[in-house]
């Protein structure tokens, strides 16, 4: 297992710049500036690879679009997690024949996690010849490199090559939405949890240097910026590989030392590493969000065994418990996966009491998506679908009644809402968020968008809460700088 960081000279990425303005030269003009449409798929990860090839496809003169139909280039940047996904993705590809038709000159790239899986490239390469460039997320810094091969020889480029991975500072960025920000600071996974992909498709753990990751939050916090969440496969193990003293605990207390008013959230967590330094330094840091997503799979112990995830559910409930005694306002969401090859109606029954138990705000609930060349995906599976279906239901309804529980909870409290967007509701055209991640719909003027607002909560549903800008005299009365206790 390599576990040395590859850092990519800082001038390789400038000769990436300077192929982009070779690829602006290259580019037909027609009638105006190319668009290129990018779409994404699968976790906040490829969210931000996604905002670096747009930067990058900045500087090679792209403006952008939102339609397939109006783009010279469409990119689209793949999920591998589950079998839905690539099925989604390769429908969508598969359509795409058309506009090409309309459109020859057309580019179609694929990336990310997807194609970097065993056999999808050659996949695409047989039955997709509309596709014209292909790339994992290890080949994402040269993305200019392997376009330009494409515009030059007029031929397909595929770059899935196995790698541990790298790390390549300097690449610009095009960021969806001014108040928040997503900033990686570490890449990659060493767990191999035994039904995961990512492992296999984004290469070994490797942290980004502390001084890079503060430059990007400082620049954020000047520009405005109110809500940044560092991003990681497994945020707890950022900075092993760097030999410097410094984990994620620590990487946290310098952030919130940055200066600025904006929030800061973090995923994901992996159970066995978050512990006692993380949870005191989230109870210490005052820009912290009151919100971990501390994904437990199941709360069976053989199933957890099978699935080399490292804990056990005692070990588990006792982090709960912990953060509960620190953070009694601690906002806690999860994963959890039905289905594992193998788990009985009892082993179900052991997960359903946890979340019974825990009481999640929210939960992330999936059935089990065989992925091949994973450990778990060979393993034998006698529990017929309709019990798994019906296991995953009973699942899903017990949350939402612990979901509705807990967002009726805040109905009357005034909370501090972060005003982050527009709807179509009438009644309520704005959206935000609590410092604990709770999705508000609530009154108000377009104006108070990007603004931190008191907001008194009126009513709630399984899914979110409805309010309205809180007035004065109720602001005094209420600790609105935090969330509800616990239910």
């Amino acid at each position: 297992m390599n576990t040395v960081t590859t850092t990519i000279p800082r001038e390789e990425i400038r000769r990436q710049l300077d192929l982009c303005r070779d690829i602006a030269r290259l580019l037909p003009r027609g009638a105006g500036q190319p668009a290129a449409f990018v779409d994404t798929y699968g976790c906040q990860q490829n969210e931000a690879d996604s905002e670096r090839l747009r930067g990058y496809l900045r500087e090679m003169g792209f403006s952008f679009t939102a339609s397939e139909e109006e783009a010279d280039l469409i990119l689209i940047n793949t999920c591998a997690i589950r079998q839905h996904a690539e099925h989604r993705v390769l429908g969508n590809v598969g359509a795409l024949v058309h506009t090409k038709r309309r459109r020859p000159g057309q580019i179609i790239c694929l990336c990310g996690c997807a194609m970097q899986r065993p056999g999808m490239a050659e996949e695409i390469r047989r039955s997709y010849r509309h596709v014209d460039l292909v790339f994992g997320p290890h080949a994402l810094w040269r993305f200019p490199q392997l376009l330009l091969q494409v515009l030059e020889g007029k031929k397909r480029v595929f770059s899935v090559e196995d790698s541990p991975g790298a790390i390549a500072e300097g690449i610009p960025m095009v960021r969806q939405d001014p108040l928040k920000a997503w900033v990686s600071v570490m890449y990659g996974c060493n767990n191999f949890c035994s039904y995961c992909i990512v492992p296999y498709v984004r290469g070994r753990e490797r942290s980004r240097r502390p001084e890079d990751i503060l430059s990007e939050v400082e620049s954020l916090a000047r520009a405005g910026c109110r809500d940044i969440t560092l991003l990681g496969q497994n945020v707890n193990s950022y900075g092993k590989d760097l030999g410097l003293g410094v984990d994620f605990a620590d990487l946290l207390e310098r952030v919130n030392a940055v200066p600025g008013d904006f929030r800061i959230r973090f995923m994901t967590s992996h159970p066995k590493d978050a512990g006692e330094k993380l949870f005191q330094a989230m109870a210490r840091c005052e820009k912290a969000a009151p919100h971990i997503h501390l994904p437990v799979q199941s709360g069976c112990d053989r199933v957890l065994s099978a699935m080399n995830r490292g804990y056990t559910r005692e070990q588990y409930l006792e982090k709960v418990r912990r953060l509960r005694e620190l953070i009694p306002h601690i906002v806690l969401t999860s994963d959890i996966i039905v289905g594992f090859p193998g788990e009985t109606r009892e082993e179900f029954l052991q997960t359903l009491s946890l979340v019974e138990e825990v009481e999640y705000d929210a939960l992330f609930t999936f059935l089990f998506s065989p992925r091949p060349g994973t450990p778990a995906a060979a393993l034998p599976d006698p529990v017929p679908p309709e019990e798994k279906q019906r296991n995953f239901q009973q699942l899903v309804d017990a949350q939402n009644r612990i979901s509705a529980k807990k967002h009726g909870a805040y109905v009357g409290t005034v909370q501090q809402v972060l005003v982050d967007g527009t709807s179509d509701d009438p009644d309520h055209p704005l959206t935000g968020r609590t410092p604990g991640g709770r999705l508000v719909h609530l009154s108000g003027e377009a104006g108070l968008v990007g603004r931190l607002i008191p907001v008194t909560i009126t009513g709630s549903s399984t899914w979110a809460l409805f309010g309205d800008p809180a007035a004065a005299e109720t602001i005094q009365h209420n600790h609105h700088d935090q969330e509800v206790s616990q239910v």
